[in-house]
């Protein structure tokens, strides 16, 4: 009697997704749910008298403008100019790195502004630190002053200081 041998079950891995095929899967399983969603929402609605038809949404959002080029050659002023609009922009925060909105604080938006680079994202808060100076010798560090201020304008002022001395001074 003949025999025969099976090979040993070989168990297959998944295959790994990137990010993109990952992010692709999810919007087609989210698309589906809301249109799932949607069906219900007329199922359920259908017998009210002025029930409201599900508004449209759109399906890219409006690109924000484009930021300003920025009027300065130099690194640090530059990256000073950025952060600025940065804050005028996405809002500024006194208390934390971040608020739940999306306010930052002015080191906050040197380091998302330097895009990396730790030197220059230094420089700049030296040069902040001491635009600050200038104007409140008491300040020890750019967290402590922004602490104690109540609006952004302070902040936008000593941005704008610092900026233009390190303009002025090719840094």
């Amino acid at each position: 009697m003949p025999t025969t041998t099976r090979a040993p079950a070989t168990r297959r891995t998944p295959p790994v997704l990137d990010l993109d095929a990952r992010l692709a899967l999810t919007g087609a399983v989210m698309t589906a749910r809301l249109d799932e969603a949607a069906v219900a929402y007329e199922v359920n609605t259908a017998h009210l008298p002025g029930a409201d038809p599900i508004p449209h949404i759109a399906e890219t959002l409006p690109r924000p403008p484009a930021a300003a080029p920025s009027p300065h050659r130099t690194p640090v002023a530059d990256l000073l100019h950025r952060a600025r609009q940065r804050i005028e922009s996405a809002g500024w925060c006194r208390d934390a790195v971040r608020d739940e909105a999306g306010a930052v604080c002015p080191i906050q938006a040197i380091r998302l502004e330097s895009r990396g680079d730790r030197d220059l994202a230094h420089d700049a808060c030296v040069a902040l630190l001491d635009a600050i100076q200038e104007r409140f010798p008491a300040a020890d560090t750019i967290p402590s002053w922004n602490a104690q201020q109540r609006t952004a304008a302070p902040v936008i002022a000593a941005f704008d200081r610092a900026t233009q001395h390190t303009h002025t001074h090719n840094k």
